[in-house]
């Protein structure tokens, strides 16, 4: 538990929660997490966190909108490089999946059933994943014009189907079915070129 304790800045307990938050269930499971646990964590009243999050379920939807957040940070951040669309689109690929990764915890909250189904969403949760969704199919429409994915269905269509099988591969990464680098590398430079419309 040492590893985890951690003071907060004065002004600040917001971050400090979530960061906190974040560290607990990296290292104990989002079961472990309470919101005893992370005021006597983070050095405060254990009141303190429900100034900040109504309860758990508050706390680990503003953990999951902060995930989305990050993910739609880095698309936008891909899509302003100027290399070839078709570069950029198979780095953003390999940056989902290192994301998922690094962060598998959240990855979960944002995208598993603790929150979508047997939790409650916030509206701003919600809000985000929308938000993160839309920035997704907005550039699914520069891909399909620049020959990089499908054109042969909608921007929706085409971009539901290959973020389907980007989570699917990375679940299986993340649930450990595939663990050797070599076989990692090998299936995601596949699946980039199945899912691309300019296979050789």
């Amino acid at each position: 538990m040492s590893t985890l304790k951690k003071h907060y800045h004065h002004g600040d307990l917001t971050k400090s929660l979530l960061e906190s938050a974040s560290l607990i269930i990296k290292e104990e499971g989002v079961e472990s997490l309470s919101m005893r646990k992370l005021a006597d964590t983070v050095g405060v009243s254990r009141t303190a966190p429900y100034h900040h999050f109504k309860d758990k379920n508050a706390l680990l939807c503003a953990l999951a909108e902060k995930g989305f957040g990050e993910q739609k940070d880095r698309l936008e951040a891909l899509k302003a490089q100027t290399n070839t669309t078709e570069e950029n689109f198979r780095n953003y690929v390999y940056a989902y999946l290192e994301y998922a990764l690094q962060h598998s915890e959240t990855y979960d909250l944002m995208y598993g059933r603790t929150l979508w189904k047997a939790g409650t969403p916030s509206d701003s949760l919600k809000t985000a994943a929308k938000q993160t969704f839309k920035t997704w199919i907005d550039w699914v429409e520069v891909l399909q014009a620049e020959n990089v994915l499908p054109d042969n269905n909608t921007a929706l269509r085409i971009g539901q189907t290959t973020w389907a099988s980007l989570h699917g591969l990375t679940r299986l990464f993340l649930d450990g079915i595939y663990l050797d680098p070599e076989d990692r590398a090998d299936m995601v430079e596949q699946m980039i070129k199945n899912l691309s419309s300019t296979r050789p």
